[in-house]
């Protein structure tokens, strides 16, 4: 099977690469041609996912479908972007029509449920990567950045920490668990939700914002950076689930939530004024820590005392830089 008969068996004919809203042309050429309304800007994320590195290889084709997708998208979120469309680039070592039938489906399943449309990419015979480019639409001036969190603020995340880096040992094969408690850890290690509503929920009024991949004490890092700003954290306040904690125990879960990683999960800060109307209207906000003048990210614990760790998240190529 060649590369154009490739795509054109299980990408060109997927529902989600029927075009859509501001999609005026979609696979078939040599560009992709998007339509933004006038006074709309275009938001562009990549990520790349590599086989041994981001995920067990081997694992199920359909589960790293969603996955692949979900994390890429998860940045339109953080920006405030309304998901427009998508690229991926597949390099596989080999034609295995059954791994890319279900690889497929699941990559399909994702973007119906974030609105996003496939428009074009690349394949090639190699080592295993996936490399997706997302586009999405903000008005202009409304985008979520990192850079305007202010002293005062609020430091606030969307929903529980710690799942996916729980679920690890679980999805290596390495622990087993009850299904009440590995369903939803896997769940949200192989089909994590972005936090697409949110975002736009947060627009005018998050002062700054991105989602957390490589670990909230990382990814809190360069919020405080690109505002020059400190951010304290309560330890005490991470929302942790049940599953999390029967699963591994309170420090565990505590040392996943800090700094395990592909949470994705909203981490924002927040005016105090703002706060009300949005758990008001049912938004899954937990406020975590608070802005103040100063740099870096500091963790606190329950007497106030800071006991941030030397390691905060992951970071590729560390061994290579120290």
């Amino acid at each position: 099977m060649g590369e154009f008969e490739l795509i054109r068996n299980y990408f060109a004919a997927a529902p989600c690469a029927q075009g859509g809203e501001g999609i005026a042309l979609g696979i078939g050429d040599d560009c992709a041609l998007l339509a933004l309304p006038v006074g709309e800007q275009l938001a562009i994320s990549t990520d790349t996912l590599v086989a041994g590195v981001h995920f067990s290889d081997p694992c199920d084709p359909f589960l790293l479908g969603q996955r692949s997708l979900a994390v890429a998208v998860s940045d339109l979120a953080a920006m405030g972007a309304n998901p427009l469309a998508f690229t991926l680039a597949l390099t596989t070592p080999t034609v295995d029509a059954d791994w890319l039938q279900r690889y497929a489906q699941g990559l399909n399943l994702m973007a119906q449920r974030c609105g996003v449309g496939l428009v074009g990419g690349d394949t090639t015979r190699g080592p295993l990567s996936l490399t997706l480019t997302v586009f999405g639409r903000v008005p202009a001036g409304q985008a979520l950045t990192r850079s305007g969190a202010q002293p005062g603020d609020l430091l606030c995340v969307g929903g529980e920490l710690g799942n996916a880096a729980g679920a690890l040992p679980l999805v290596l094969g390495q622990r087993s668990a009850d299904a009440t408690i590995a369903e939803p850890l896997l769940a949200h290690y192989w089909s994590p939700q972005p936090q697409l509503a949110l975002g736009l929920a947060l627009r005018g009024k998050a002062t700054s914002a991105m989602d957390i991949s490589d670990g909230l004490l990382a990814d809190c890092g360069h919020i405080a950076k690109a505002s020059s700003v400190s951010l304290l954290i309560e330890r005490q306040q991470l929302p942790l689930s049940g599953a999390l904690l029967a699963f591994v125990g309170d420090d565990e879960a505590r040392v996943a939530a800090l700094s395990g990683g592909d949470d994705y999960v909203l981490a924002f800060t927040l005016p105090p004024s703002e706060l009300a109307p949005l758990l008001a209207d049912g938004w899954p906000i937990h406020v975590i820590g608070r802005v103040e003048a100063g740099q870096g990210v500091t963790l606190l614990d329950g007497n106030g005392q800071d006991i941030t760790p030397a390691i905060r998240g992951y970071q590729h190529f560390r061994e290579t830089l120290e």
